[in-house]
């Protein structure tokens, strides 16, 4: 028999925070009360006056392919949407909706690197990147950052090779939090200017932050903006992760490959959550300001509750609704390994987070706080247990 899988495929490795996430619904499932703080999804439902549009798209009939770049109104609101709170001037031609910010992503590194190419990735990351980036044949270049996971220009200029084709920012980070400080950012453009170098940077918790201001690589001057693809969503700032909405601006022709590649793989994105979009760009914003205080009280009691475990190197997070924790003082003898300490605090207390080896980061354990307050205060509870026990 012909080998039915390509090299491709058999490198390709499965979402681990899905894996997690289908475990843990299949043990609720059975009746088992499991608390959990591993996936990346706000435990908010989508305001309501988003939802209505939603309804009304389907009662109008509003059900048929648009534009496969994004209809023209969500465009439209999204080039406002990048000049107010970006300071970047996109026109609806120079972006690109689609069924999340994955095939987004997908899209860029598949129009942008090749064979032979580097992309670099600073780690701990988002396992996404790097299997994309890997499906381009394109190769990885991690740096490894230590807490507080600040990334700074220095660190990138000792990856950069004549084979590097993209630097890969995401700020606020998943899984730790960190935030890239502005004048980090100006040096990290220099550096793709002088290397001619393409920048792609995830934004997607740019609404999540606790103090200070989201700064936009691309506003930071004209030729930096010539060589950025900015990528967002509606998932975690509006809780729309399962409206699959996302959406890129960039360079006229680099959109434009994009759409092209968008066209040959979903087309459109669904036309109820593109008016699902709409309307929340260009409604109320009282219900997203209250989701952003919940998230910030949320993060004051697990860093005062957190901190108080020394067995824990906690670095509360500047942004996102993650804490990207060390546990390597517990590790070594009854657990080898940050995998082995998260599955058995599954098993013996219930409590679901997911290991640092997930974001290429061992030693660590990721825990969100996107889960109601009362469930982060057991799940705390629980986890003390554990550790005394």
């Amino acid at each position: 028999m012909k080998k039915l899988l390509t090299q491709r495929a058999k490198r390709l490795e499965p979402s681990p925070t899905f894996a997690l996430d289908a475990r843990v619904k299949q043990m609720q499932k059975e009746g088992i009360p499991v608390i959990n703080l591993g996936i990346g999804e706000p435990d908010f439902e989508t305001p309501a006056y988003i939802k209505k549009a939603g309804i009304q798209a389907i009662e109008e009939g509003y059900t048929h392919y648009t534009q496969t770049a994004g209809m023209l109104e969500l465009r439209q609101a999204l080039s406002n949407k990048f000049q107010v709170d970006n300071g970047l001037v996109y026109q609806p031609s120079q972006i690109l909706v689609g069924s999340g910010s994955k095939p987004i992503l997908y899209c860029a590194f598949q129009v942008l690197c090749e064979k032979g190419d580097e992309v670099i990735v600073p780690v701990p990351t988002w396992s996404s990147y790097v299997e994309q980036v890997k499906l381009t044949e394109a190769t990885p270049v991690f740096i490894h950052l230590e807490p507080p996971f600040k990334l700074r220009a220095d660190m990138i200029e000792q990856k950069i090779s004549p084979k590097t084709k993209v630097i890969l920012l995401n700020t606020p980070s998943n899984p730790t939090g960190a935030i890239i400080e502005k004048e980090e950012l100006e040096k990290i453009a220099q550096l793709a200017i002088k290397n001619n170098i393409w920048v792609v940077t995830d934004e997607m918790y740019e609404k999540i932050i606790y103090g200070g201001k989201h700064i936009s690589i691309a506003s930071l001057g004209k030729q930096i903006y010539e060589q950025t693809i900015t990528i967002n969503g509606f998932s975690k700032t509006y809780a729309m992760t399962g409206w699959r909405l996302g959406y890129a601006g960039g360079p006229q022709e680099i959109i434009t490959h994009m759409s092209h590649l968008q066209g040959q793989l979903t087309a459109n994105a669904s036309s109820i959550s593109q008016r699902g979009g709409l309307a929340a760009l260009t409604g109320p914003k009282k219900e997203i300001e209250k989701m952003m205080r919940e998230f910030a009280r949320r993060r004051e009691l697990l860093i005062q509750e957190l901190t108080q475990i020394p067995e824990f190197a906690v670095t509360p997070p500047e942004g996102s609704f993650f804490f990207f924790i060390g546990i390597k003082k517990l590790l070594g003898g009854k657990y080898s390994s940050s995998i082995a300490w998260c599955e058995a605090l599954l098993q013996k207390k219930h409590v679901a987070v997911i290991p640092g080896e997930a974001f290429f980061a061992p030693g660590f354990f990721r825990l969100s706080f996107a889960a109601p307050f009362e469930k982060l205060e057991e799940g705390v509870k629980k986890i003390k247990e554990f550790i005394y026990e």
